[in-house]
């Protein structure tokens, strides 16, 4: 099968609102999207992160660069606050080239954001 653009969804939670804890739960999960779905930086098209209000140390996108994502296109933004919402949460939408057919995308939850998503996790 040709490789088509399709979606990735990701989320995890971060333990404390720090630069450093930001940057370390984002790239556990690229990671773990990365491993789960056999891709490389050169196949993802584009990253569309969001953070909870409580995470403003760093932006979550910092950590793809960190891991060699130069040339991907990223953008961040606030994800609205909800009163049920899960707390210091960071998501991620990306954008790859794949073989695979939706139903062969694994999305990944990780840490407190299991919550999301739990028919996935």
């Amino acid at each position: 099968m040709e490789a088509r653009v399709r979606g990735v969804r990701g989320a995890t939670t971060v333990p404390e609102n720090s630069g450093r804890a930001i940057i370390e739960a984002t790239q556990e999960l690229l990671e773990a999207l990365r491993r789960a779905n056999g891709f490389e930086p050169d196949d993802v098209v584009s990253a569309f992160f969001t953070a909870t209000p409580d995470l403003d140390a760093t932006f979550p996108a910092a950590a793809a660069r960190e891991l060699g994502w130069t040339y991907v296109p990223l953008l961040g933004a606030v994800e609205m606050a909800t009163t049920d919402g899960v707390a210091r949460c960071v998501r991620v939408l990306l954008h790859i080239y794949t073989p695979r057919t939706p139903r062969e995308i694994q999305h990944v939850y990780l840490r407190g954001a299991v919550r999301l998503r739990p028919d996935l996790a």
